[in-house]
């Protein structure tokens, strides 16, 4: 039984290819599946992670908690996933993504349902890690699934439809609290809907999501898309070992390791910003729970623009060049954080305006440093890679953002911890500016159209 179970993760065997006349069209509906698929599943763990956020105040007013303990609650959440994140990825490369994504998805979605009786900081804290730990099987398997689907020169607007499902599962969350509060009339709805939502879903995936092409009978992306990227190996079908994968592409990258620390820095400002929005609006601002909520919307959903016009940039004007676009993205940002924070209280459309500002640009580097990594490596890494830069932004960045503003802020003021965003928003400018070159296509001597190397 154990060995029949094991194999359901293990990645899908290649089947006996279809007719050629068939596979245009089977491959453009297969590849519209995967990506729905992957958006929808990831939007799921976002539902039964960001509902936190909003749950906060409630925690505060209802449980007696202080702003340093919700962020050391968080902070299990952003430790474990982190960890969770490079060592599931790392798995994630030699499994099949249908049936690993769905299980995280599933049992953090019980949890979820369970976490919402409890009373204690400690027992929060210690369900909130479980529940990071399984988040940690959402990215990977993603990433997995796109780099075998969709091909490198397209890989920057695909990378970032699916990326929005950050803001569509984040934002969402929000009505779906609120809708559920009213009814059932209880602020533990913050957990149990969101949790029942999540199982739904990963039931979902199990029925749509499918591991490589070659596992429905079509041929490898490359292939189908004439598009051979130099990826440092000479099969690009071939299964790496653990090692290899490990030290060859991942430990031994440098521009790998500028992305990992500049992740760290771009997500204390995204989680310093957006996790503390609802404390923040309330406390400060004079927002009501309800107002704060729909502030937040407004920083989830102003992503999904943002988001899709960042991988398009990259692809269409910068050649594959994932920097120049983060670059300056987060010059704006900083210049976002200053107007909310200095604006005072009783302009709630400036804030929800700032808020959608930072929201629509924050996005873009969180999802071009992802989409980065896995240029870096061959897509049998690709989740290994996204896990390595993953794990810094979760855990340092979000633990920094967490844990280190909340004990800030309950210390020295809401004033001190803008300085923190503040600074990230300086240090992940300047070391997003090291990588204004790397991956880029034009570089290479050949484009896109030209004959492919075969290998």
């Amino acid at each position: 039984m154990l060995s029949g179970l094991a194999a359901l993760y293990r990645p899908a065997p290649a089947i006996a290819p279809l007719p050629k006349a068939e596979v245009p069209l089977k491959y453009r509906l297969c590849r519209w599946q995967m990506m729905a698929s992957a958006f929808w599943g990831y939007a799921g763990f976002y539902i039964v992670r960001q509902n936190f956020s909003l749950a906060k105040p409630y925690l505060i007013h209802e449980r007696h908690l202080t702003n340093g303990d919700v962020g050391l609650i968080a902070t299990a959440l952003a430790l474990a996933y982190g960890v969770s994140k490079f060592v599931m990825g790392n798995l994630s490369d030699r499994s099949n993504p249908r049936f690993f994504m769905a299980t995280g998805l599933i049992v953090s979605g019980t949890i979820n349902i369970f976490f919402g009786r409890l009373s204690s900081v400690g027992a929060m804290a210690f369900w909130w890690f479980m529940n990071g730990w399984f988040q940690g099987m959402g990215w990977a398997p993603c990433a997995r699934t796109l780099t075998h689907w969709f091909s490198d020169r397209e890989r920057g607007t695909k990378f970032a439809i699916w990326n929005t499902a950050h803001n569509v599962g984040g934002g969402i969350a929000a009505p779906i609290i609120n809708l559920s509060i009213s009814v059932f009339g209880v602020w533990t709805c913050a957990f149990y809907a969101p949790g029942a939502i999540a199982i739904l879903i990963g039931l979902l995936i199990l029925v749509f999501l499918r591991d490589t092409p070659q596992s429905v009978g079509l041929p490898p992306i490359e292939e189908f898309k004439d598009d051979y990227p130099e990826t440092g190996v000479t099969d690009r079908e071939q299964e790496l070992s653990a090692k290899d994968r490990l030290f060859k592409f991942v430990l031994n990258n440098r521009v790998l390791w500028i992305l990992a620390f500049a992740n760290a820095f771009v997500y204390v400002v995204r989680y310093g910003v957006l996790n503390w929005a609802p404390t923040y609006l309330n406390a400060v601002k004079g927002s009501s729970h309800a107002l704060a909520r729909w502030q937040y919307f407004a920083f989830e959903y102003a992503g999904i623009p943002g988001t899709l016009l960042a991988g398009w940039l990259s692809d269409r004007f910068f050649r594959g060049r994932r920097g120049p676009v983060s670059l300056i993205y987060m010059a704006v940002v900083f210049a976002a954080v200053v107007v909310y924070w200095r604006n005072p209280a009783g302009h709630a459309w400036l804030d929800a305006t700032a808020l959608a500002l930072i929201g629509f640009l924050i996005y873009g580097p969180v999802m071009l440093i992802g989409v980065a990594a896995v240029d870096c490596v061959p897509k049998k890494a690709a989740g290994t890679a996204a896990g390595f830069t993953g794990f810094f932004g979760y855990v340092f960045g979000a633990t920094i953002a967490e844990l280190g503003i909340g004990k800030v802020v309950d210390r020295w003021g809401w004033n001190a911890g803008f300085f923190i965003v503040l600074g990230s928003c300086a240090l992940a400018s300047l070391l997003l500016a090291l990588t204004w070159n790397a991956h880029d296509r034009g570089a290479r001597g050949r484009s896109p159209h030209d004959a492919p190397i075969r290998t």
